[in-house]
């Protein structure tokens, strides 16, 4: 294979748009190499499919952390995707961007990266069904739903119960305020997922200066007089060496980007040198700094039909699937977190610190192999979760050897910080305050997780810290700023003491977003793209 201008590493949500972004002058030879095959599988496109993706070695790192105090010992399950579209290809596929202060923290770190130069960026993504507003873009690849058809009845009773909670109900979570209770938006077209393997890499696909390269894994960077050349990769049994004649950019997210660091000679320089790799940059921030929302589920059985009642029972299903292929209708053609919300623990805070998600039905008998979203449990059920926005906890990804093909070791380290216990003991209070409320009470049978019998405090984070895990939005581990000490890549996402490398994805976050991380790691993308093509003039 011919030498490249630039080599992208891992075709997930930041670089599938990186592919269709550097190849679309026609100028620059890229090549896109992944570990996993391709996304045309029957559950990537289901959109209520991706329960069955949950467990699947083929579609799926299978990532498990350590286990973790913080979790009472439990050793969390971290699905990532491994295939083309990355985790935009197995994730519940809800459209939040970030409270715009997040942004703002971030220009303060990063010139380039504050809120109107995003929004700018997340304007031109969009094509958005809602339509463009000051916010909202239209005409852009990536086409949003609005999600305001087919919706589960009890969406409306969970909304009105929010409002009579004292959180009212808001328009659009991406529009001029994030605060309150609604509709998701969700990255669906067609009653199929609008992966970034659909909506940026399939056209791209069609240019003769695109090689997308699949079932290959890249075992280190090749970095030859302090500049990253290329790259080592195994596929079929053998290895060999690509080399770039541009640069080389790391896209395999917040987990996969530090790993590949540090096998390349980047990273804590103990660390490297206890495993016999080379020391090429010292530097302690690559896999540090680890962010992640952290949530829980309280659930209830209820008087009225779910979900369950519809996805359990063998008529159901066909009915399902019927609705589905006849006219891209019913739950299967959406993701089963129809509403959220984002709400604050204490008036005070500037903005919020939690997020909601409202789910018509439950899952609380496990099955082996998958996430039960299409076996869920024989009796109406309705979970309410939350997570939360702004942990203050911070974990870690190491090698675990200096094999390649080794996971590394994932220390998630939640509920490290009392901070974080004493905002979601407020916030799991806050979820029994919807509860109560005449809209939902009515139709409420009982509270089934944690339980009536659970109501002290201690009691509370007892339960939480056994049932919490993570919302798979591991960030920050390759993370950009000002500060040298403190990051691993400049404001242009080089990193640092390597020329000739970029790390473009959600490990580059300086702070993690408060809500999904799809949105801003495809913004990574976007705006990494830009910088690439500015930096080549």
């Amino acid at each position: 294979m011919e030498d490249s201008d630039y080599i992208i590493v891992g075709a997930g949500s930041a670089g599938c748009v990186l592919a269709e972004r550097l190849s679309a002058s026609g100028r620059h030879a890229v090549t896109l190499i992944e570990a996993g095959g391709s996304d045309r599988r029957f559950y990537v496109h289901l959109p209520l499919g991706y329960g069955k993706l949950f467990y699947d070695p083929a579609v799926n790192w299978m990532y498990r952390a350590e286990p973790d105090p913080g979790l009472a010992g439990n050793s969390d399950h971290w699905p990532r995707g491994r295939l083309l579209g990355g985790s935009s290809s197995i994730n519940a596929m809800v459209w939040i961007r970030g409270h715009r202060a997040d942004y703002e923290d971030w220009g303060q770190s990063a010139p380039g990266w504050g809120w109107e130069e995003c929004l700018r960026a997340y304007r031109a993504i969009e094509d958005n069904e809602a339509g463009a507003d000051a916010w909202r873009g239209q005409g852009g690849p990536l086409f949003i739903s609005a999600n305001r058809q087919g919706l589960h009845p009890l969406v409306q009773d969970y909304i009105a119960a929010c409002g009579q909670a004292g959180l009212a109900e808001t328009p659009d979570f991406n529009g001029e305020s994030q605060e309150g209770a609604g509709i998701y938006q969700m990255t669906i077209k067609g009653a199929r997922r609008n992966s970034t393997a659909r909506a940026f890499l399939r056209p791209a696909m069609k240019r003769a200066n695109l090689k997308v390269v699949t079932h290959a894994q890249v075992t280190r960077v090749v970095v030859e007089a302090g500049r990253a050349v290329g790259v080592e990769l195994r596929q079929g049994g053998q290895t060999r060496i690509l080399r770039a004649r541009g640069e080389v950019i790391l896209s395999g997210g917040a987990i996969n980007s530090p790993q590949m660091l540090q096998l390349s000679g980047i990273g804590p320089g103990a660390l490297l040198q206890g495993m016999g790799l080379p020391v090429l940059v010292d530097n302690p921030n690559v896999g540090a700094h680890l962010s992640d929302h952290q949530g829980v589920n309280y659930t209830w059985s209820m008087r009225v039909p779910t979900y369950n009642d519809v996805l359990r029972p063998w008529w159901g299903k066909a009915l399902a699937g019927l609705q589905y292929f006849a006219g891209g209708r019913g739950p299967l053609a959406k993701s089963i977190n129809h509403a959220g919300g984002f709400f604050r623990t204490d008036p005070a805070l500037a903005r919020p610190n939690m997020q909601l998600y409202m789910q018509a039905f439950s899952t609380l008998i496990p099955r082996n192999g998958e996430r039960p979203i299409l076996s869920p449990d024989p009796w109406s059920g309705l979970s309410i979760g939350l997570s939360n926005c702004r942990p203050t906890s911070r974990g870690e990804i190491l090698l675990a050897s200096p094999d390649p093909l080794a996971h590394p070791v994932i220390r998630a380290n939640a509920f490290a910080t009392g901070h974080d216990v004493d905002e979601m003991l407020l916030a799991v209070k806050f979820l029994r305050r919807i509860a109560a409320q005449p809209a939902m009470a009515r139709l409420i049978k009982e509270e089934l997780r944690p339980g009536p019998a659970v109501t002290t405090d201690a009691d509370l984070i007892a339960d939480f810290r056994a049932r919490s895990g993570t919302v798979y939005h591991p960030s920050c581990t390759c993370r950009m700023g000002a500060d040298p000490a403190t990051s691993v890549l400049d404001a242009r996402l080089r990193v640092r003491g390597v020329t000739g490398l970029r790390v473009i994805d959600a490990s580059s976050f300086p702070n993690l977003i408060a809500g999904n991380t799809n949105a801003p790691a495809i913004l990574m993308g976007w705006k990494g793209a830009a910088l690439v093509l500015e930096d080549a003039r």
